[in-house]
């Protein structure tokens, strides 16, 4: 687990609002070509939601999130992993709202998050603990006494057979082994009731300072299996002894084992809250292989067609590439079953040179980049067709052009 106390949760309030009139947009905004057949129709495959992308400081310079391991974050500093661990002193985060499409889904239920204790500052523990302490000290206390007890019986020459019988003493040996027993009850008594005893220790009178921890229990499952998957709490909270109306943040997170669709039970506890905290509220951000997962809790979120989905993908390239002038490059698709057992068998090896639209449709494959040998293999061609590219810019316009494509390095 990881915290953190000096978090910066920043966002441009304006660009936000133009991202979302821009994703209300989308379902409306699919022109002809998109209509291009299908093979999924008008189910709903991907989610448009309003995630968060967490970065935090090294050596002064921020760097995005990529994994989380153990009790450290894990960035890529020149092409190096390295784990950032909170052990090693104040992490500064900043946090940042994004608008994110994603094809993979996962559901979270039975969620509760209330304020808690650390295990060391928990008063019914802490009771728990002294009361155990106090019992031990009791019947160490008793046994030696007892031992005594005997011992000076045994010196005496006394065999106390007649109390073991229920019988009462009536000798005078027998007597004075009664005065040493009613001499230890009564030093015992004084021990058990001398400071730090359980005599102290009713639950009212421990001294407690308030909750200092936030506790988060859910389920969550997920039909595409998760293998990496890891969570992100983003917390708001007001500081007791801070001024009114401040609000700060703290940020953890949490590997977590692999998620399928058999639900599972994750719990979290985490400390670093100031005693007495308020807590404001919270987001839950799930993330695999240090890409966000889209829930049912997400927050602004859309189901799109594959279709929808590809509109919002061009504008949002197109958005950002203002000027620009670009090749097309392959942005989705969903490729066969079968293509990676072929390609592991050494098919499809060589380079493709694909025509694609300005809209971002492929056309044929070509073997050659002056697109003069055509690829005449049905196989190949329903693996392309079915592929979405970003299309090539000329000065930030969208414009026909030739992709290069290697089947083996798709990743979608």
């Amino acid at each position: 687990m990881k915290n953190d106390t000096n978090t910066n949760h920043a966002a441009n309030p304006t660009a936000l609002r133009s991202m979302l009139s821009f994703a209300a947009l989308i379902a409306a905004a699919i022109p002809a070509a998109a209509a291009q057949a299908d093979s999924q129709g008008d189910q709903k495959t991907h989610t448009l939601f309003m995630g968060a992308d967490v970065s935090v400081e090294q050596n002064k310079t921020l760097y995005r999130v990529q994994d989380v391991s153990g009790n450290s974050w894990v960035i890529t500093v020149k092409g190096e992993q390295v784990a950032v661990s909170p052990k090693d002193g104040p992490i500064g985060i900043k946090i940042v709202p994004s608008l994110k499409l994603t094809e993979t889904s996962a559901s979270m239920g039975n969620i509760r998050a209330e304020q808690a204790y650390t295990p060391g500052r928990d008063p019914s523990a802490s009771f728990a603990r002294a009361t155990a302490a106090s019992e031990n000290l009791f019947m160490g206390s008793q046994i030696q006494l007892n031992n005594a007890v005997i011992q000076n019986a045994v010196e005496m020459g006394v065999v106390a057979t007649h109390s073991v019988s229920g019988t009462n003493p009536n000798t005078t040996e027998e007597a004075e082994v009664a005065a040493l027993q009613q001499e230890a009850t009564q030093v015992l008594s004084a021990a058990t009731s001398g400071p730090g005893t359980t005599t102290d220790l009713a639950q009212g009178s421990i001294s407690s300072s308030g909750y200092d921890a936030m506790e988060i229990r859910f389920d969550v499952s997920s039909e595409k299996p998760l293998n990496s998957p890891y969570v992100v709490i983003v917390t708001r909270f007001h500081d007791r002894d801070g001024k009114p109306g401040t609000v700060r943040n703290l940020v953890y997170a949490q590997a977590l084992d692999p998620i399928g669709p058999q639900a599972k039970r994750i719990h979290v506890l985490e400390g670093g809250f100031p005693p007495g905290f308020e807590l404001k509220d919270y987001q839950i951000h799930l993330y695999n292989r240090g890409e966000e997962v889209a829930t049912n809790i997400s927050s602004k979120r859309v189901p799109l067609t594959r279709d929808e989905a590809f509109e919002y993908v061009k504008m949002e390239y197109v958005g950002a590439h203002k000027d620009a002038t670009l090749p097309p490059v392959p942005a989705m698709g969903k490729l066969p079953a079968d293509l990676p057992s072929r390609l592991a068998g050494g098919q499809f090896s060589q380079t493709l040179y694909v025509k694609v639209s300005k809209d971002g449709l492929a056309n044929e494959a070509y073997l050659d980049e002056a697109c003069s040998q055509r690829v005449n293999d049905p196989y190949v061609e329903t693996v392309v067709r079915d592929i979405r590219f970003k299309p090539a810019l000329e000065n930030g316009k969208p414009v026909d052009g030739v992709a290069p494509l290697k089947l083996g390095q798709l990743m979608m």
